[in-house]
């Protein structure tokens, strides 16, 4: 069983960053591309950022690029996502994911295990 647990999220002002982090259990972690995903309040999830399984392929949704940032430590079993210039739209629960070993999805589609989300908050 995999489990999947997100740390990182608060509240902070419009402009500011936060950095998530989703530690993954289990030993094949490194072999499976890996998605961080947000829901806000009455809309539906969507996609934010994705990476390979080496982290050498990166994807971003458009409203997150040259903004926020996925790399991962596979030493470490853990993903990450480097928020920065925050905008009060990107208030949402964050969720990461496990996608599939060779490609990397952009969809929910095709990510099969989830956390349990941790709140970004952004004010003004």
């Amino acid at each position: 069983q995999v489990q999947l647990v997100e740390s990182g999220g608060g509240l902070v002002q419009a402009g500011g960053s936060l950095r998530l982090s989703c530690a993954a259990s289990g030993r094949t972690f490194s072999s499976y591309a890996m998605g961080w995903f947000r829901q806000a309040p009455g809309k539906e999830r969507e996609f934010v950022a994705a990476i390979s399984w080496s982290g050498q392929s990166t994807y971003y949704a458009d409203s997150v690029k040259g903004r926020f940032t996925i790399s991962r430590d596979n030493a470490k079993n853990t993903v990450y996502l480097q928020m920065n210039s925050l905008k009060l739209e990107d208030t949402a629960v964050y969720y990461c994911a496990r996608g599939p070993t060779i490609v990397v999805p952009t969809t929910l589609r095709g990510y099969d295990y989830w956390g349990q989300g941790t709140q970004v908050t952004v004010s003004s």
